[in-house]
């Protein structure tokens, strides 16, 4: 198969074995790569009744069919399991270059099971996959991680992509990430905690020589120097790829968007704005560390030059941690949100769920339902930014109140209980949302709730003010081809997709590299596909439509600001009738109709569900 490695490695931890396979091209065809053929693999292999931290839990990690190519962001790669937080399925993406490396060293992707009795790590290079001793990593952070493994390897700089999890993986940390290429995660659902209950600590994969032959190489270099031009010249896009992400804190600061104080308001103060990359790209020292093939200046290593941590170097954040370490706890030093961003990375956490923890933990110190007994002595009150280096240092080894806070947002309101079960914000599958007041931005809180993935699973989605539950549900099913993109595995930035659900574009793409008859309409079909099996296998894991719902607080209306009085719940039941009912699914069991699965090409999963 054209654009493909044609080989997979099966890696059992809990007998230190590995064996090599290739896919049918039916599946590929089906399924291209990534998160696609993850959640098949997801779902012919773990079972239900097989909890998160099981040996027979699987986790699959994929490139797709465009990795290593001249794309910008074909780097990306996706990480797809049972995970902790909702007890079914995620699937998460990380940008950097490991997606590449598969490619260059001769793999597809790896499908891990078994559980090793000793810490272990795993090194990929030409064409095979060596399970090594690691035990001497336990304890590092990420980065330090990083650097050992590539020390180890003989692999220093880009010779080598390197992931690990850090302390709060090792811990089990219910919201544990995935991280390496120094500050790229993959974040959502636990995965990290996956990893460590395996005793997987990093993966390696070296740069190697392996060329995947591609049926028409000079048009989808073309193709690939196209994109990039309309990207840098698009009037939404553009703005992202030529100043990053931290922009849109500064678009969000008059929407309603911005999340601040745990959605306690939504009225601002200017020195807010200092977060936005306006401000800090003006005085901060940057360098520029891009991704595979990419040439935009979305990503740096940063250096603080004012502030309390000046002289601090690291990972340059993104938008939702400059909102999630900065307005959402109450802060404003861009400086701060560099430090506690890049100690969420060397940690292992996900930052979206790490700071709406904080904010929420935060919240009840400040009304008086957590003490400063309860909190190990920390004072934490809004703004206080060491207070929250320590608690999260306690999160990720489990200490003190890091205990009860390593189970994730639900978990710890419903542990605390009382009012404070009235403050958490989070989906009531058990997980938080990105970093959105999505109070006024309803398209995505919908979406995050019905989601299969653990996170949002469209793409496109509009800022809206107030929209009929038809024109809702509409827009979400409209954004459905983020799946499509999610199993190329590239990334959505330099691709124009994650302010457009337009992807006729990278079809052209796909057809270039494969030379398949592929159309926009099969790539939607194909994501269609996806969604579907993700929803079958979390139905089958006991997940049903009454979680589909945010928590009071993160569900409530608005006291001031933009979005004021604007109540989302006067709509949600309607809008979740009309989502099921175009998606082909049950509206009582949640379960995809028998004719949905046939129509998508599911035919054999409808005896597993009827």
């Amino acid at each position: 198969m054209l654009g493909y490695a044609g080989r997979w490695a099966q890696v059992d931890l809990t007998n230190h074995s590995v064996d090599y396979i290739e896919l049918p091209d039916k599946m590929l065809r089906d399924y291209l790569g990534g998160t696609g053929i993850g959640a098949r693999l997801l779902y012919d292999r773990v079972q239900p009744g097989v909890v998160w931290d099981s040996p027979e839990n699987h986790i699959v990690i994929a490139g797709g069919p465009l990795n290593s190519t001249h794309l910008a962001g074909a780097g990306a790669f996706s990480v797809i399991t049972k995970g902790p937080l909702t007890n079914g399925a995620t699937s998460t993406q990380a940008n950097g270059f490991l997606g590449a490396y598969l490619k260059t060293s001769g793999f597809d992707g790896l499908i891990i099971h078994g559980s090793s009795a000793s810490w272990v790590y795993l090194y990929l290079h030409d064409g095979i996959v060596e399970i090594r001793e690691g035990e001497l990593l336990k304890g590092l952070d990420t980065l330090a991680s990083e650097e050992k493994v590539k020390e180890l390897i003989q692999r220093p700089g880009l010779k080598a992509s390197v992931f690990s999890i850090g302390p709060a993986g090792e811990n089990l940390v219910k919201f544990a990430a995935l991280v390496g290429d120094r500050g790229h995660v993959a974040s959502k659902n636990g995965i990290g905690a996956v990893l460590g209950s395996k005793k997987l600590k990093a993966i390696a994969v070296e740069r190697g020589a392996y060329k995947t032959a591609i049926h028409d190489a000079e048009r989808m270099s073309a193709l690939a120097r196209s994109m990039v031009e309309q990207t840098r010249n698009d009037p939404k896009s553009g703005k992202t790829f030529n100043r990053g992400t931290s922009h849109l804190l500064g678009l969000y600061f008059n929407t309603g968007l911005l999340p601040y104080k745990n959605l306690t308001s939504n009225v601002i103060g200017q020195e807010y704005l200092k977060l936005g990359g306006e401000y800090y790209r003006e005085r901060f020292e940057l360098k520029r560390d891009s991704c595979w093939a990419c040439p935009s200046g979305h990503c740096h290593v940063i250096k603080v030059t004012e502030g309390p941590y000046t002289g601090f170097m690291g990972d340059e954040p993104e938008y939702e941690l400059f909102a999630g370490m900065g307005t959402l706890i109450g802060q404003s030093d861009p400086g701060a949100v560099v430090m506690l961003s890049n100690l969420c990375d060397r940690l292992g956490f996900d930052g979206n769920e790490a700071s709406w923890l904080t904010a929420f933990v935060m919240e009840c110190f400040e009304r008086g339902l957590l003490s400063v007994e309860d909190t190990d002595g920390l004072e934490l009150r809004w703004g206080n930014v060491e207070a929250v280096r320590s608690l999260l240092t306690k999160i990720s080894k489990r200490e003190g109140i890091g205990n009860l806070l390593a189970e994730g947002v639900m978990r710890a309101a419903e542990s605390i209980g009382g009012e404070a079960k009235n403050l958490a914000v989070y989906l009531k599958k058990g997980y938080a949302p990105r970093g959105h007041d999505h109070r006024a931005r309803w398209f995505e809180m919908f979406d995050a709730a019905t989601s299969g993935t653990g996170t949002i699973e469209s793409i496109g989605l509009n800022i809206p003010d107030a929209f009929s539950p038809a024109a809702l549900a509409e827009g979400i099913v409209h954004g459905k081809p983020r799946n499509f993109v999610d199993s190329l595995v590239v990334c959505m930035f330099p691709t124009r997709t994650m302010t457009s659900a337009g992807v006729d574009h990278l079809v052209e793409m796909l057809k270039a590299v494969t030379g398949w008859d592929y159309t926009p309409e099969e790539a939607f079909r194909m994501s269609l596909r996806v969604v579907t099996l993700l929803r079958a296998f979390n139905s089958r894991h006991g997940i049903r439509p009454d979680v589909e719902y945010p928590s009071p607080r993160y569900g409530s209306v608005p006291v001031d600001g933009p979005a004021q009085g604007k109540d989302v719940m006067k709509i949600w039941d309607e809008t979740l009738d009309q989502y099921y009912q175009l998606m082909g699914w049950d509206r009582i069991s949640g379960r995809p109709k028998p004719d949905t699965l046939q129509n998508l090409g599911l035919d054999a999963i409808v005896k597993d569900l009827y």
